[in-house]
């Protein structure tokens, strides 16, 4: 084999490695990110579908157990998802050494935490969810879901925290095959469950939620394996080791704000159903479909805001401040893009999309409704959710949690309630308060990023 020469070896590197701040290594970081964010959503609209085709109220019944059950397990993932800027910082300082520990750091102030919530959740589940304003053909459904879907969630903090380590390093390929294999098991594990085919007994709701957590597991038992691979293992010491006061009071300093805004904010969320389910399952349902189509932009505006997250730490770390600048911008430029294609295609064929997840007349009615005021929703969401990521990137956490917080009780719960049911607009009506408190939230995390507080941070 012909040895290449100094100059082929140079340009064949500068081809591989694109200009620290360019839009290329934005694109290069973001592309596996939003293919795994989509991966997601791509099972999660196959599972709203095989559900869907129970029934409406079991349609209902699963949003209604999902929206409750992560305003538990919130605050701990929120926790982990910081472990990615501490990487991120320490990886654009040079101290590679330093990103094993800050995972295992990680792992360590969240998944004992998290797994004592599952058990509690569990045996929880049946009070809960009868005496929170579920409506009576729900009840039964969302308590078959929860329950299993709860031991679920034990897995997915340490899913947080590795996935956390290896995008902090800038590897996104390894979560992305991870997090494909998880999420096909999960689709052949439901279709199986839900409808007894290939053998397996037919579980309706709960079969959905047993598939879903058994890949969960799958995904946390891969990562684990995928970090201790001899050259991660060598290059950013990942062995395993024991909890550091310093360290955990760092990461909680930091990652707790953005625990308790996921929290506040899921509490918001759930109550916003709670308004919902007053105006019945229909409503409900539609609003299932509603949010997994616009989770389309959600999760690619959640790739690139990751990747945004990573650029900003590294430049941190490296005391480079202008790359911060321009990874925000790039950032922006992408994510709306993108959200700019898909507000066109819930408006050009509503109808269509929402025949993905039910036949119902009653619910397809009001979810072309609201598919038209989602193509709005999304465009500020995108904004808002790549502005957040980077002021992660830089640990301004607290801000935007106070912000975020008084936003969703202020504005987005009133509101909802307001123009959906004072006004009697129904649906629209809640979504329309939904869309200003979206508008509001993306501007201020602007304003501060445009503040320059982040250049005080210090994690």
């Amino acid at each position: 084999m012909t040895e290449l020469s100094p100059v082929s070896s140079a340009i064949s590197v500068a081809r591989a490695a694109p200009a620290r701040g360019s839009l290329r290594e934005l694109i290069q970081l973001a592309t596996p990110l939003v293919l795994t964010q989509l991966s997601q959503i791509l099972m999660g609209i196959v599972d709203a579908a095989f559900v869907g085709r129970l029934g409406a109220a079991e349609l209902g019944a699963v949003a209604f157990a999902n929206i409750w059950s992560w305003m538990i397990f919130a605050l701990f993932f929120g926790a982990a998802s910081v472990v990615q800027t501490f990487v991120a910082q320490s990886h654009g300082a040079g101290d590679e050494k330093q990103c094993g520990a800050w995972a295992w750091q990680g792992l360590w102030a969240v998944a004992p935490a998290t797994a004592l919530a599952a058990i509690a959740a569990y045996f929880a589940a049946p009070f809960l969810l009868s005496h929170v304003g579920n409506p009576a053909e729900m009840v039964g459904p969302s308590i078959a879901y929860a329950q299993p879907s709860a031991i679920g969630f034990a897995a997915l903090g340490v899913v947080f925290v590795w996935n956390g380590f290896f995008r902090g390093i800038g590897d996104m390929r390894t979560p992305l095959i991870i997090g494909v294999i998880a999420n096909l098991a999960n689709g052949i594990g439901g279709y199986a469950l839900i409808f007894g085919h290939f053998g397996a007994p037919r579980l309706g709701v709960a079969g959905a939620a047993l598939a879903t957590a058994a890949s969960e597991f799958l995904y946390a038992g891969l990562l684990i394996l995928a970090a201790s691979r001899p050259r991660i293992l060598a290059r950013y010491d990942t062995r395993p080791r024991w909890p550091e006061r310093a360290a955990f009071l760092r990461l909680s300093r930091t990652g707790l704000p953005i625990g308790g805004q996921w929290v506040f904010d899921a509490a918001s969320f759930a109550v916003f159903t709670l308004i919902l389910a007053s105006m019945g399952a229909a409503s409900v349902a539609a609003s299932h479909s509603f949010i997994m189509l616009v989770n389309v932009s959600f999760m690619l505006a959640l790739g690139v805001s990751g990747a945004t997250q990573t650029l900003v730490g590294r430049a941190i770390g490296a005391r480079e401040p202008e790359l911060v600048v321009v990874a925000l911008k790039n950032g922006m430029r992408v994510a709306l893009a993108v959200s700019v294609a898909l507000a066109i295609a819930l408006t050009a064929v509503p109808e269509l999309l929402m025949r993905i997840f039910t036949n119902d007349p009653g619910v397809l009615a009001l979810g072309v409704s609201v598919l038209r005021l989602g193509a709005i929703f999304q465009l500020l969401d995108a904004a808002h959710i790549v502005a957040m990521g980077a002021l992660r990137g830089a640990g301004d956490t607290r801000w935007p949690f106070l912000w975020q917080t008084a936003l969703a009780w202020g504005v987005f719960v009133p509101l909802a309630w307001f123009f959906g049911v004072r006004m009697g607009y129904g649906l629209d009506g809640a979504y329309v308060g939904g869309v200003i408190y979206v508008a509001l939230l993306a501007g201020g995390l602007l304003w501060r990023f445009a503040s320059g507080k982040w250049r005080e941070m210090r994690i």
